[in-house]
Order: C-alpha cells, then sequence, then structure tokens
C-alpha cells in the first residue's frame, strides 16, 4: 500500500468530476482551482487563438459537466464561449473549436443557456469549412428544435428562429444557406414547423442564385408525403356501395344470361364509381399553403424563362409551375406558349412536357389557349408518319388535358382522332377508344351516333358546362329516393297482418320437414322504386330531393341508397331504348381516378408491351450465359502466338475440298472391326490426356 500513489485531484479531472456530481459543497475549492486555472488559460489563448491547446479542451468538458453543480459561479461561463467562438470560429483550431460546441452542446441539453441566442450562434458557425462541425450542428439543431417542441408550441422561439432563417437562406455562403434551408425541410417533414411560415420561407430559396438551394426547395415542393398517403389510403370508404350487394342479389335470384351480364356491367361500373369518389390524394401539402401562388408563380415563369442552369433543373420549374397552375387554377397565358415549344417527338424527355401541359390545365383556362396546345400535339405527335408508341402518348395527353379543360376540344379534332380506333397499332386503337369512352361520360353529343354507345339516364345528363359556369345544387342529387322509399313503406305497414298469416298458414304446411324456398325480394325492390323514380319528371325530382336534403340530417344507410340508385342511372337503358350490346370494351385500369396531379403512366401507357429490338434480345440471350464458361474446352498451346495446325486448318476447311481427300473416302470403306480399334485408341489417347 505504501508504494501506491494516491488521487492526485488537480490532474486528475474525471476523478474530480465524478467527485463534484457526488457532492459538490465538498469539493468547491478544487472546482474553483480548476475555474481560475481555465481563466488563466482563456487569457492565453486570446493572443493566440489559432494554437491548440488540449489543456483549455480538458478544462472547458470538464467545467461544462458539473456547470449545474454551481450555478452562481458559472454564470459567465456560456456567455464566455460563445463569445470566445463567435470572435475566433474562423481561425480557430478544429478540435478546439469542435470541444467548445460541444460543451455548449452539453450545456444546452441542461437547460442553462436560452436556445435562441445558442441556435442563432450555430447557424453562423456552418459558415466554417469543416464538415464534421456542421453534420454536428445540423442535428443538434432539429433535436433541439423538435425538443423545444415538444409539449407545445413553442411561438416565441419559433418565430425569432424563422425570421432568423429568412436572412440565412440569403446568406452569401452557399454551404451555409443550404444547410439553414435543409433544416427547415427536416423539420417540416417531423410536423414541427408545418406552418404555412415555413413554406413561406422555403419559397424564396426557389430564386437563390445558387443551384443546390434551387433545386433542395425545388424538390422540397415536389417531393411525395408518405406518412400523408399512407393515412388516405387506410381510411375505410363504409359507406360506399360494396360489391357484396350485387353478388347477393346476383345469387339468391334465377341465374339468367341477361342478369349475369347486367352483374358484370353493374360491378364495373361500381369499380368506376369507387375511383371517382376516393378523396384526392395531394403529393405534398406545401403547395397549398403558400400565400400568393400567382405571384410566385409569376416569378418562377420568368426565372424559367432566363434560367441558364441545366436541363433537369428547368424540368423541375416547369413541373413546379404547372402544379401551381393546376392546384390553384391559376392564370399564367404565357406558360402554355412556352411549353408548345418543347412539344416535339424527338425532344427529351417529352413525356414529362407532357405531362406537364395536362397538369396546368383547368376548368377556368381560355378554351383557345388551350387548344392551340392540343393542335400542337396532334399535329407533331398523332400523325401516321410517327410510331405507333409517340401517337399513344399523343393521344393519352390530348385524353388527360381535355378531361381537366374539356371545353378546349372542338368537334372536328374529336371526329379526327376518333377515327384512329380502327388503326392496325393496338396501342393507338385503344388510347383512341379511352378517349371515346370518356367523350360518352363528358358530352356524348360531340361524338357521331354509332360511337355514343347505349344511351343510360346518367349520359343524357351529361354536359359540359359553360366558360367559367358553375353547377351548384342546393339540394343531394339522387335524395328522392329516400322519399319514395318511405312512401312504400307506409304503405306496406298496412298490410303486415295480412303477411304475417299468410306466412304462418305456409309454415303450418311445411312441417314435414322439407325445404323452404325462400325468395329474396331485395333486388325486385330496388327495380320498382328505379322504375318510380324513372316515371317523374326532372322537376319533380328535384323537389323531392330538396325536401329530403332540407328536412333531415340523412344517415350513412341513406347515403348508400342514394349512391346505389346514381349508379343504377349508369347502368339503366334511357327511357325508349332497348338494351344493347356495349360497342366497345374499355379496360378498368384506364379508368383511374383524376386528382389533382397526374402520374407519368398516364401518358406513358401502353396497353401492348413493344416488341424488343434485335439488340435487346441478343443481350438478353448472352446474359443468361455468363457461367458457361467452365463448360467451354480450354484451348491450351505452348505458344499462344503460334498459328494453326494442319489438322486445325483441315477441321476449317470446305467440304466440297475435302471430299475426294482420302481420308474421306476411305472414311466410308471401313469394316465394322476397324471401327471398333479406332474408337479403341481414340479413347485410350483421351484417358492418356485426362491423366496427365
Amino acid at each position: 500500500m505504501s508504494g501506491r500513489q494516491g488521487n492526485k485531484l488537480p490532474s486528475n479531472l474525471p476523478q474530480l468530476q465524478n467527485l463534484i456530481k457526488r457532492d459538490p459543497t465538498s469539493y468547491t475549492e478544487e472546482f474553483l482551482q480548476q475555474y481560475h486555472h481555465y481563466q488563466s488559460h482563456v487569457e492565453i489563448f486570446t493572443f493566440q487563438p489559432d494554437k491548440p491547446s488540449k489543456e483549455l479542451a480538458e478544462l472547458v468538458m470538464f467545467l461544462a459537466q458539473v456547470a449545474h453543480c454551481y450555478p452562481e459561479h458559472m454564470a459567465s461561463f456560456p456567455q464566455q464561449l460563445k463569445e470566445l467562438l463567435s470572435y475566433h470560429h474562423t481561425v480557430l483550431d478544429a478540435d478546439l473549436r469542435m470541444t467548445f460546441c460541444k460543451a455548449l452542446i452539453l450545456l444546452r441539453n441542461k437547460n442553462l443557456i436560452n436556445p435562441t441566442s445558442l441556435l442563432e450562434l450555430f447557424f453562423q458557425l456552418l459558415r466554417c469549412h469543416d464538415k464534421l462541425l456542421r453534420k454536428t450542428l445540423y442535428t443538434h439543431i432539429v433535436s433541439d428544435i423538435k425538443n423545444v417542441n415538444a409539449k407545445h408550441k413553442n411561438n416565441k422561439v419559433n418565430t425569432t428562429l424563422q425570421n432568423f432563417m429568412y436572412t440565412m437562406l440569403r446568406d452569401s455562403n452557399p454551404t451555409a444557406a443550404k444547410i439553414s434551408l435543409d433544416v427547415m425541410i427536416e423539420l417540416y417533414r417531423r410536423n414541427i414547423w408545418n406552418d404555412a411560415k415555413t413554406v413561406n420561407v422555403i419559397t424564396t430559396a426557389c430564386f437563390s442564385k445558387v443551384t443546390k438551394v434551387l433545386v433542395a426547395s425545388l424538390k422540397f415542393f415536389l417531393g411525395r408525403d408518405e406518412d400523408e398517403k399512407q393515412d388516405s389510403d387506410s381510411e375505410s370508404e363504409d359507406d360506399a356501395p360494396t360489391a357484396r350487394d350485387l353478388m347477393m342479389r346476383y345469387a339468391t335470384n334465377k341465374k339468367t344470361t341477361k342478369r349475369k351480364k347486367k352483374l358484370e356491367k353493374a360491378m364495373k361500373v361500381l369499380k368506376k364509381q369507387k375511383k371517382k369518389s376516393k378523396p384526392e390524394v395531394f403529393n405534398f401539402s406545401a403547395i397549398h399553403l403558400i400565400h400568393d401562388p400567382q405571384d410566385f408563380a409569376e416569378k418562377l415563369l420568368k426565372q424559367l424563362e432566363n434560367c441558364k442552369e441545366r436541363f433537369e433543373v428547368k424540368m423541375m420549374l416547369m413541373d413546379l409551375i404547372s402544379r401551381l397552375v393546376g392546384i390553384h387554377e391559376l392564370f399564367l397565358f404565357n406558360f402554355y406558349p412556352f411549353v408548345q415549344r418543347f412539344l416535339q417527338p424527338h425532344q427529351r424527355e417529352v413525356t414529362k412536357i407532357l405531362l406537364f401541359a395536362a397538369q396546368a390545365s383547368h376548368q377556368l383556362v381560355p378554351p383557345e389557349i388551350i387548344q392551340s396546345v392540343l393542335m400542337t400535339i396532334a399535329n407533331n405527335f398523332v400523325t401516321d408518319k410517327n410510331s405507333g408508341e409517340v401517337m399513344t402518348v399523343g393521344i393519352n395527353a390530348i385524353k388527360e388535358i381535355t378531361a381537366r379543360c374539356p371545353l378546349a376540344m372542338t368537334e372536328d379534332l374529336l371526329q379526327d382522332l376518333v377515327q384512329y380506333k380502327t388503326h392496325k397499332n393496338k396501342n393507338v386503337m385503344m388510347s383512341a377508344r379511352t378517349l371515346i369512352h370518356l367523350f360518352r361520360t363528358l358530352n356524348p353529343e360531340m361524338l357521331q351516333k354509332k360511337f355514343r354507345g347505349k344511351p343510360t339516364e346518367a349520359s343524357l345528363e351529361a354536359r359540359i358546362h359553360e366558360y367559367g359556369e358553375l353547377d351548384a345544387k342546393d339540394y343531394i342529387p339522387g335524395a328522392e329516393v329516400l322519399d319514395v322509399e318511405t312512401e312504400k313503406e307506409k304503405g306496406g305497414s298496412q298490410e303486415e297482418d295480412g303477411w304475417e298469416s299468410a306466412s304462418l298458414s305456409e309454415e303450418e304446411d311445411n312441417e314435414d320437414g322439407e325445404w323452404i324456398d325462400v325468395h329474396h325480394s331485395s333486388d325486385e325492390e330496388q327495380q320498382e322504386v328505379a322504375e318510380k323514380v324513372k316515371s317523374m319528371p326532372i322537376e319533380e325530382r328535384k323537389a323531392k330531393a330538396a325536401a329530403v336534403s332540407t328536412s333531415r340530417l340523412l344517415t350513412q344507410e341513406e347515403f348508400h341508397k342514394i349512391r346505389l340508385a346514381q349508379l343504377s342511372k349508369e347502368i339503366n337503358s334511357a327511357p325508349g331504348k332497348a338494351a344493347k350490346r356495349k360497342y366497345i370494351e374499355i379496360d378498368d385500369e384506364e379508368e383511374e381516378g383524376r386528382g389533382e396531379l397526374l402520374s407519368l403512366r398516364d401518358i406513358e401507357h401502353l396497353h401492348k408491351k413493344p416488341k424488343s429490338d434485335k439488340e435487346t434480345r441478343l443481350a438478353t440471350a448472352m446474359a443468361g450465359k455468363t457461367d458457361r464458361k467452365e463448360f467451354v474446352k480450354k484451348k491450351t498451346r505452348i505458344n499462344p502466338f503460334a498459328s494453326s495446325s494442319n489438322k486445325e486448318k483441315k477441321k476449317n476447311k470446305n467440304f466440297m475440298m475435302m471430299r475426294y481427300s482420302h481420308s474421306v473416302r476411305t472414311k466410308n470403306k471401313r469394316s465394322f472391326r476397324e471401327k471398333q480399334l479406332a474408337l479403341r485408341d481414340a479413347l485410350l489417347k483421351k484417358r492418356k490426356r485426362l491423366l496427365k
């Protein structure tokens, strides 16, 4: 024990730190000694701030660890550290600067520093050329702001920091501006700063001269919010009519070919209605929080026209402008002629540009502006000189544009496009048929009579609204069904006693244990209600629907009945028309819900897989032969540069040159014994070669 050295607290800082945390009052003198030691080191440091100092770094971390034990003595310590960093951060040694930052983070975690002043300092330190430091600061800034807003939104701190961020995004240092933007985007995605102010601060970054900052801000607005998408997919649609109802009706009635066809048609209409009634999924809610989207879009268009960035950046700008115009229904008439310049089949990424043209179309754009876009697409893409894929893409783009702005389509252009329904290329043919199907629902009058299909109640009611016209209703369409059903129930309640007595007599007759055939009458009831509604005049229907809508609150079951009645309008033939075979069968995949944003698949969709060219097929064949080299006979020569032997040359000679040679002629004249011996010699020779 005598040889063992005692603990030297002044030089053993980790042990002193441990003892102070256990009993601060007993080690106040030792702490003050180290604190004075630190102050003297700081004075030396101010004379040579660029010189590394290991002792100062150890003392700073020690004081940061025990600062909460002596708040009176350490009151000025955090401020002193911040001043040292703010004055000398450009010349400081990298390790010492990192130590100072870690000490400040430690003090902030112990709630000894105000978050606002510290975060402002850290944003200034992002200008340093130290990647590890910037990464550490970025992680702390995000986590600290998250912790500040953990229990409730701290609006005071948030407002101060957002105002400071606004200045940082315009900082002369591109790295600091980029990381500041990344912080704001990360906080928005974590739902910490998901307010309109954050989004509008990020919009200023879209006009940055720094390409990285510009691209990051554009990606933010063009990105996809996966959580939002999952939430919307998980929502149940209990009030929607199900396929089970239709199947039960078919199963409980007599099986006939007519009813089977009617069931198939009803299932298709149900699928289509489900897609239509699906709530619109916005790709990113940030676009909806912009204060002045019209001004923002105009500035972006001006920047796009004068942009000298790469083509990919221009495409992102066009994408954002088209989304803004489509979602907010903006008037940006100069955008359409700009897009028209790129609408050529040989243009790079032309399908995306067609997508942008479709996204920027809406009902408030004057039809003559969209007509010029449609004519450009029709003249450049939908011509027989182009390939089938190019024509398909053109017709798909026209279909998506007219779905959003139906008034832009002229009868002459529609008649020309409809003629492609008999084109030899299946992709072109199916695209033309989907266009016909679209106008059957939008405005059947524009189609020739032979293309309108079987008239239904829904097709008779369909019409295109005039420019700027709103179809506002003061009633729920289809609610008149409920009024008819209530009348029927009142009539049915009077006959209830007679029905009960009849059912009792039937039970007495069938007491011998035989099966009773129960007839499911729901299908007949629905047909009776539909017939009664169909026989009403239109004005009476509207009056009854308005009376039902305003008299009471409707339940989910009643909404369910209304939707079933609305579905029947698309199945039932129009008054005075017999049920006919459907003229065109359309794939269900084509009937996709038209939300605010389009997908590239809507433009590029091909019904038939294109045939691979020779190079692609050859590449696929060679890819399957990669592991066959071990089975190939290896030719080994003593001298790899030597020429081939006479025996090898003989193998490659033309047969017509060799047919009269002695070896070929004698080969056919050999006896069976000679062939046996030749085979034996060949096998022995091969065995010797393998044993070597």
